[in-house]
């Protein structure tokens, strides 16, 4: 039995995780932040980092401690929301959402400027090929990290290198001026831009992944399989790293030559079209398209793997056949109906999601109450349930009115200062009942 992974292992770990981790929108956010920012990109894009790498880091720790699994995790704060809590997550993040958005996002940016006309025949076929090699490279788990995080992995991160080099040493224009928010407040709306990769909850989804991977190689000892985790977590956030700061200062130079856009996406295809010509078209089609096959691959593996432990009588090949076929079809016919209803239901569970974090991080060293992870949990609850019901359309004005005078509840993260009384208040339940 192996008792100790060989470097190149660990390495491996870590490039598969950093796979899992950047999907398409992680490649999108920092282009647009960068051009916003302009000459307080920096502080920006610092900012960002401290929720779009060390929240999910944070996130890793938390999953490791459990060894990946999320009931136990939930269970911290109740048992009836042990049976909801984790299975909201990984249908939210999974076939609800996140899998199926990877096929079409690859069909978007990776097939499309190659057609002359784009039609649902060709959106079948491309994610057909799509969901097809995802159910074959995630058939065999064990396999992943030598086909993901030795192969595939290394390639796509090499292409984002050649990007990078090229945006840094040959800019295409000069660092623009900061816009509306950033001129004043950069930090803290990099900040509150790094909590939109919502990567705190694929680190509880990705977790289990990591860790049986790490079982699969020999280690058992808990401790060790806490080690590699977190060492695996480290490697992919110095990766995650080293793209967002690269494409923050590719869209900090870009306002010049392609003009204030509306989307990260579009920057992109401007600035790499700039740099490399028509091959810039073929290399982000390529770049895009492995960091969407590599988050579905993940995504359908955590989600089979955590279906066929709760329901074992379901074998894991035919539970992630299900999810590809699932996700192919909702990628082709409802997409756009399921980006509205989980939307709001992934701004209704992102707060509750990090606060269940901080608390199991601080659990470590301090026995925490149940009491208190309920009152804190329920605080963030109310705001961030009522702001996911108000992007459907469901908004009461008297309970908005009131909301309102929540302490930075205008930059989306109201639901602070409410979990923070909600935990103290649980607190002293659990203090005065003894």
């Amino acid at each position: 039995m192996i008792q100790k992974l060989p470097t190149k292992e660990v390495f491996a770990l870590g490039f598969f995780m950093f796979a899992l981790f950047l999907g398409a929108g992680n490649l999108i956010f920092p282009p647009l932040l960068g051009q916003q920012a302009g000459e307080s990109m920096w502080a920006a894009i610092l900012g960002f980092l401290v929720t779009g790498v060390g929240l999910p880091l944070f996130a890793i720790i938390t999953i490791s401690n459990v060894e990946g699994n999320l009931d136990v995790l939930a269970k911290r704060v109740h048992k009836s929301f042990a049976l909801v809590f984790p299975v909201v997550i990984y249908l939210t993040i999974g076939p609800f959402f996140g899998i199926p958005r990877t096929g079409t996002v690859a069909y978007e940016v990776g097939v499309v400027p190659f057609l002359v006309e784009a039609n649902k025949f060709s959106l079948f076929v491309s994610t057909l090929a799509f969901f097809s090699i995802t159910f074959w490279l995630a058939l065999n788990p064990a396999k992943l990290v030598d086909r993901v995080g030795k192969i595939l992995t290394p390639i796509l991160f090499l292409l984002i290198v050649i990007l990078s080099i090229r945006s840094f040493f040959s800019p295409i224009g000069e660092i623009g001026e900061a816009m509306e928010s950033y001129i004043d407040g950069a930090f803290f709306n990099g900040f509150l831009e790094g909590f939109l990769t919502m990567d705190a909850i694929a680190a509880l989804v990705f977790g289990i992944v990591i860790i049986n991977r790490i079982q699969e190689k020999g280690i058992k000892a808990v401790g060790d399989i806490r080690s590699y985790t977190i060492k695996a977590g480290l490697i992919a956030g110095v990766g995650l790293s080293f793209v967002y700061i690269a494409l923050a200062y590719m869209g900090a130079t870009s306002v010049n030559p392609v003009g204030v856009q509306d989307n990260g996406g579009a920057i992109l295809a401007a600035v790499t079209s700039l740099l490399f010509g028509s091959f810039g078209t073929i290399l982000l089609a390529v770049v895009i398209t492995g960091a969407c096959l590599t988050t579905s691959i993940g995504l359908v593996s955590a989600c089979g793997e955590y279906l066929a432990g709760r329901f074992n009588k379901v074998s894991y090949p035919v539970i992630i056949a299900i999810l590809c076929l699932f996700s192919f079809t909702m990628a082709n016919l409802g997409l756009s109906q399921l980006i509205s209803v989980s939307l709001p239901l992934l701004i209704a569970i992102y707060p509750i999601t990090i606060v269940l974090i901080s608390l199991s991080i601080w659990q470590k060293k301090n026995p925490l109450p149940s009491s208190l992870y309920i009152g804190a949990i329920i605080g963030a609850g109310v705001v961030s349930i009522y702001d996911g019901l108000t992007m459907t359309g469901i908004e009461i004005a008297i309970i908005s009115s009131a909301f309102a005078y929540l302490p930075l509840y205008a930059e989306g993260i109201g639901w602070i200062v409410p979990s923070i009384v909600g935990g103290l208040i649980g607190t002293l339940c659990h203090y005065g009942k003894r």
